[in-house]
């Protein structure tokens, strides 16, 4: 961990403003002795806080001394990145890139993610270099909207994408949140996109129990979750492909500090998890935690041994 000043730093500050008191916890060097001291940010949901475990192993493995600092939302952590308060944060491409751009243009302003991760990518770094930003390769994995109906009701209506749901004229409740109505990335663009006939939002929430057992009891027909949902095959779902590239990439990439982690020896040790870290991997990686309630630190050890990077 940064020592002490950074941390103490941002534990005062977010308890200045009411926001929750930083959380510590030490990583240590692999090899008795240390390249630097290096923060490494997460966000208050179980895949942050895994992918954040992946990160400080790493660094740790590499010979930096590593800390994990958790904070409730990206609010909150990509200021305290851009102070170096914190050094090393795993982000979402899209995500990250529309946030940074309505914090500069507005909560007006046109978009620049898309389905494309290489334009995304390259619209984020254009963002973030000026707020001293680094922003390292994506990899394959990617947490984004998707939907999801039961394995029955896709046998039935022999559904594989959300194409094929369109085509099928099937009419669809879909159990998603409430702006579900008007985000263009969910009921709009299900109706524009795919010409799926969608009859109703039940606003149950994003991937919730409520949700998932509202389609498997046929109270709706589909629900509004993430490509890395660990817990579907409980509810005898099936996620149906986004075919014509509905959703923006939001694929996992690291993001740091420039001045305080933009060096080679820190892209080097997280490209080795960015280049073997796939979307099943991350929804196997939730459901460890979530379901299987094993530490966030255990399963990231685990994994990162199995793919020999430990």
């Amino acid at each position: 961990m940064a020592a002490g000043g950074a941390a103490a730093v941002l534990a005062t500050a977010l308890t200045a403003c009411g926001g929750n008191s930083l959380e510590k916890e030490g990583g240590g060097s692999a090899d008795g002795g240390s390249k630097g001291e290096l923060v490494v940010g997460s966000a208050g949901f179980t895949e942050s806080q895994v992918m954040a475990e992946l990160y400080s192993k790493l660094l740790a493995e590499a010979g930096y001394s590593t800390s994990i600092s958790k904070l409730k939302n990206r609010e909150l952590y990509e200021p305290a990145l851009e102070k170096g308060e914190i050094d090393v944060v795993p982000e979402y491409a899209a995500t990250l890139a529309e946030f940074l751009n309505a914090k500069e243009k507005g909560p007006d302003a046109k978009p620049v993610a898309s389905n494309d991760v290489d334009k995304t990518v390259a619209a984020l770094e254009k963002l973030a270099e000026p707020r001293g930003l680094k922003v390292l390769p994506a990899g394959e994995a990617v947490d984004q909207n998707a939907f999801a109906v039961t394995e029955k009701f896709a046998k039935k209506h022999k559904l594989k994408t959300l194409s094929d749901l369109g085509d099928s004229g099937e009419k669809v409740k879909l159990a998603a949140s409430d702006e579900c109505e008007e985000r263009p990335f969910c009921r709009p663009g299900l109706e524009k996109t795919y010409g799926i006939d969608v009859t109703g939002i039940d606003p149950k929430g994003v991937g919730t129990t409520q949700a998932k057992e509202a389609v498997k009891d046929g109270t709706d027909q589909m629900v509004l979750t993430t490509t890395t949902d660990a817990t579907l095959k409980d509810f005898g779902l099936v996620l149906l492909e986004d075919d014509k590239g509905l959703q923006n990439a939001d694929n996992v990439l690291p993001v740091v500090n420039a001045k305080k982690a933009g060096g080679k020896n820190v892209a080097a040790a997280l490209e080795k998890l960015t280049e073997v870290l796939t979307t099943k991997d991350l929804a196997d990686l939730n459901r460890k935690v979530d379901a299987e309630r094993q530490k966030p630190k255990d399963v990231a050890e685990e994994y990162l041994k199995a793919k020999n990077l430990l």
